[in-house]
């Protein structure tokens, strides 16, 4: 019995100490970034070159080609620009892949507040959104070692 209950508080504490995952659409996601919120591309190379990229996205696939990550990995890469007592904003290509990785930093990271894309970049075109071409930004987080 108290075996229970501990277990059962240990579940309601973690509860309560999760971040909030808030989806978000386009023009919160513009705000957001004047604001200076950090948005995280978490695609795949290819889906980057193919589209382009949001302005000011930090480039950092989560998922490879056959939905493997290695998420110890990607939090050292991202823990420079997104801090876990500050937001974050991840983005993918229409929002799916980012559900997982927004509960992933929210439950598991100590996130305090996780913004997820809900049409990924795929809405943020839909909208006539403005885009950059991917390989400069690429060629440049290679080069500092930080993509």
């Amino acid at each position: 019995m108290r075996q229970l209950l501990l277990t059962c508080s240990l579940a309601l504490c973690s509860l309560f100490a999760q971040a909030e995952v808030i989806d978000i659409d386009n023009a919160q996601l513009a705000k957001l970034m004047q604001d200076g919120v950090p948005v995280i591309d978490i695609r795949l190379q290819s889906e980057w070159e193919e589209t382009g990229i949001v302005g000011g996205s930090k480039l950092h696939t989560f998922f490879d080609e056959r939905g493997r990550a290695d998420p110890a990995a990607w939090l050292n890469q991202v823990s420079p620009y997104a801090r876990k007592d500050q937001p974050v904003i991840v983005i993918c290509r229409t929002g799916n892949r980012t559900k997982a990785v927004s509960q992933f930093l929210s439950q598991q990271a100590g996130y305090s507040t996780v913004y997820n894309v809900k049409a990924g970049i795929k809405g943020w075109i839909r909208e006539s959104r403005p885009v950059i071409p991917a390989a400069p930004v690429i060629a440049a987080c290679r080069n500092a070692k930080t993509c």
